[in-house]
């Protein structure tokens, strides 16, 4: 008689779960690496997770667009700008290591044999350039953009990217065009216009789907994807969620799964590789793991993610590693939108400060949102809280910049500025710095004070609180138009504005810890045979954020890695 592990409703090689860039790189990897028996499943209706919603960004130290760019990078300067933030404790030197030496391998085994293309971010700084052998550009890729109907029907079936990355909602754009669009830096309107002009003289397109045929950021990226497992007709089940990592003996064998509302086993001969996301969206645990406050309602993850990979990690005895970190990004909880709103180059142009209750600014806006929220933790506390903080600017500032769902005021008005914004506590207008204040329940001596603090510093050009302004990465985001600090602004013409900011992210750090094969490791210190995990359910190779692209390139790499292991393949 069979035992009810050796009882299955299907059976294949390689079973991977989820279908972000790591769960399908695994998969593509798998393939072409000689085992072709490769299943993907994926829980929502939708494919892509969080990797879709993503910008997209890849970061990967000396990979190929880079090199043809002749970015003049090494993997020794990209270790040694490492190590200045990463501890030998924290990611042991094999991990870090397998990571920078596979990094550029990957992406030339996708570029060689499947649809994959990227572009390298020439402007885009790592994040902490004030670090030995930072770079300021091409240590970060973004995908090639991608025609929807490539895919087939399956293009109704993809995530999109984030709303905030659509112009109008539906045109999308890419990290660079961002930058130009965003900030209307000087050519802006050109590119708006001929994004505009592409979209409505696709009349075919037109009357299929509201959206931009052409797909940017994070969902081109997974398209591309999906697109190349589709040349292979690797089979991707969706509305197919996970319930249990079956096990016999300390032995991976397959998975539970709800398919469609039905229960079924799935044998997996080779080995189960985990690419599930975190745990953004399960509250209880991130009140058990994360630093509080914390709210579900805060991340821009998908809604997806509630764990289920790192749930049955604890249960089968894997070591976990920093559960009680997350992918740090402050975001904007607009009423009315599904998904809140990353919270990036906004608070970093100049004219706008960060306050908290009392009305004092207490970071640099400017810099990377990583270390900006975690700097914000570290503060907060329950005598000087920072919960809730809020984005205080001005009339030149609303004339000037897109701010959130806010269009600046010569495509928005104040009038058309919808009621529930400031019904909600969302949003606050006023003819004085102290009648703002008293509006959001902020400190009006304190707010005056820091306003006219700012007002100073943007007129010598330093910003001796914070020193906001003064790296490579603050620049970034900063007007160049704007002098002497291209990130320090007055807040001095009325009416004053202010919009609610909360500290969400865009999904969870911590998980199983990995060898460098992608091999999920047991407490004791054995290898559990037969699973891997990658992305977000595994413990983090880049902790620290160090540059645009931080969670995918980890994610990818060790797809490549595990898919080395389960298959034998020496590249």
């Amino acid at each position: 008689m069979m035992s009810a592990e050796q009882q299955w409703d299907y059976s294949f090689d390689v079973v991977v779960v989820g279908s972000g860039n790591g769960g399908m790189t695994a998969a593509l990897c798998s393939y072409e690496m000689g085992v072709k028996d490769v299943l993907v499943v994926e829980k929502s209706d939708l494919f892509g997770g969080s990797s879709s919603i993503s910008g997209g960004g890849v970061w990967i130290p000396c990979n190929r667009y880079a090199n043809e760019a002749g970015a003049g990078d090494s993997l020794a300067s990209a270790k040694t700008y490492l190590r200045q933030l990463i501890t030998e404790e924290e990611v042991p030197e094999p991990q870090l290591d397998a990571y920078l030496e596979n990094g550029p391998k990957m992406v030339d085994f996708l570029h060689e044999r499947t649809r994959m293309r990227y572009v390298t971010l020439e402007h885009y700084p790592d994040y902490y350039t004030n670090l030995d052998c930072a770079m300021e550009g091409h240590r970060s890729m973004e995908p090639e953009t991608f025609n929807a109907n490539e895919l087939g029907e399956e293009w109704r079936r993809l995530r999109r990217t984030h709303p905030m990355m659509h112009l109008a909602g539906v045109i999308g754009f890419t990290q660079v065009e961002a930058g130009l669009l965003i900030g209307q830096q000087p050519g802006w309107w050109k590119t708006a216009l001929k994004l505009v002009v592409d979209y409505v003289l696709d009349i075919p397109w037109r009357l299929k789907d509201k959206f931009h045929r052409r797909l940017a950021t994070g969902c081109a990226g997974v398209a591309r994807l999906r697109a190349s497992m589709q040349d292979r007709d690797i089979p991707l089940w969706q509305n197919t969620a996970m319930t249990k990592v079956v096990d016999c003996d300390g032995k991976v064998l397959g998975v539970e799964v709800i398919r469609e509302g039905k229960p079924v086993r799935i044998q997996a001969r080779k080995a189960v590789v985990l690419a599930a996301g975190g745990f953004e969206h399960n509250q209880e645990m991130r009140e058990k793991y994360l630093p509080q406050p914390t709210d579900h309602r805060w991340s821009a993850g998908t809604k997806d993610n509630t764990g289920d990979a790192i749930l049955e990690g604890i249960r089968l005895g894997a070591k976990m590693h920093r559960l009680d970190e997350a992918w740090w990004c402050n975001t904007i909880s607009v009423p009315g939108e599904d998904i809140p709103r990353l919270s990036i180059m906004e608070k970093s142009y100049p004219g706008s400060i960060m306050v908290n209750p009392a009305g004092q600014r207490f970071s640099n806006e400017s810099q990377n949102y990583m270390a900006f929220q975690q700097e914000t933790f570290a503060r907060h506390t329950e005598e000087n809280p920072l919960n809730p903080s809020w984005q205080i600017f001005d009339a030149n500032f609303r004339a000037t910049y897109f701010v959130g769902p806010l269009y600046n005021s010569k495509f928005l008005p104040d009038w058309a500025v919808p009621k529930r914004y400031e019904t909600e506590g969302f949003f606050a207008k006023a003819d004085s710095i102290a009648e703002l204040a008293r509006k959001i329940d902020v400190d009006p001596a304190g707010l005056e004070e820091t306003v006219t603090k700012m007002n100073e510093f943007a007129r010598n050009g330093e910003d001796p609180d914070h020193q906001r302004g003064e790296s490579a990465y603050d620049r970034y985001y900063g007007d160049p138009r704007v002098t002497p600090n291209p990130c320090l602004g007055a807040i001095n013409k009325a009416p004053y504005y202010a919009m609610k900011i909360d500290p969400g992210d865009f999904g969870t750090q911590g998980g199983m810890v990995t060898n460098a094969d992608a091999q999920v490791i047991h407490d004791n210190g054995s290898v559990i045979e037969g699973l891997y995990a990658i992305g977000n359910c595994s413990a983090p190779t880049l902790p620290c954020y160090p540059g645009p692209g931080s969670t995918l390139g980890p994610a990818m790499t060790f797809a490549y890695q595990a898919a080395k292991s389960i298959t034998g393949y020496r590249d």
